[in-house]
């Protein structure tokens, strides 16, 4: 029953959990825009979006007291993001580019979602012979 629903809904629901993860990195980003020495994060979203469809990426641990890559929650490896303009204070968080990465995470997390409420009401109308 499981690899029925894996079939149905597709990528979307790991997409879903990758978006909520990226959407914390990135309030996590602009909350800290005045943090001295504050490094920007981001995770690599087509990366770890192929990785939860399956696709194997190769990543071994060289010491036994390194993190998981996943980081713990099936996600992807979180990255540091390189600066245009790096600050003087160490801190590379560029609000303006935090706030677009943001928007545009939250518009592709409502696709998902619309894309997601439309298989369910396919799945609906099929069950009901429609």
């Amino acid at each position: 029953m499981a690899q029925f629903w894996n079939h149905a809904l597709g990528i979307h629901e790991q997409a879903l959990n990758l978006f909520g993860r990226r959407a914390r990195i990135l309030a996590s980003n602009l909350a800290n825009a005045e943090t001295p020495n504050y490094k920007a994060r981001d995770i690599d979203f087509r990366r770890a979006l192929a990785r939860a469809g399956g696709e194997a990426v190769a990543l071994r641990r060289t010491h036994a007291g390194h993190m998981d890559a996943m980081g713990g929650s099936g996600g992807g490896t979180v990255l540091y993001r390189q600066p245009t303009q790096p600050a003087l204070d160490g801190n590379t968080v560029e609000p303006h580019v935090e706030k677009a990465e943001f928007l545009q995470n939250a518009i592709r997390y409502q696709a998902s979602l619309q894309f997601l409420s439309s298989k369910f009401k396919g799945l609906k109308l099929a069950i009901r012979g429609e």
